[in-house]
């Protein structure tokens, strides 16, 4: 999967979220590289957001 990486800063959070907004227009397939992409997106995306913006 190209250019997946933590997200530890807000930089990074803001990439993640550039990244996965993408994918709300063309939606992947499930298993696909694409949809695999996404769904490791959404999990990175998910535990920073868990950490830094508790609700």
């Amino acid at each position: 999967m190209e250019n997946i990486r933590p997200i530890k800063t807000q930089a990074d959070y803001e990439w993640a979220i550039a990244e996965i907004t993408r994918y709300f227009e063309n939606v992947p397939e499930v298993s696909s590289l694409d949809g695999d992409r996404f769904d490791v997106l959404a999990i990175l995306i998910e535990a920073y957001e868990h950490k830094h913006y508790p609700i």
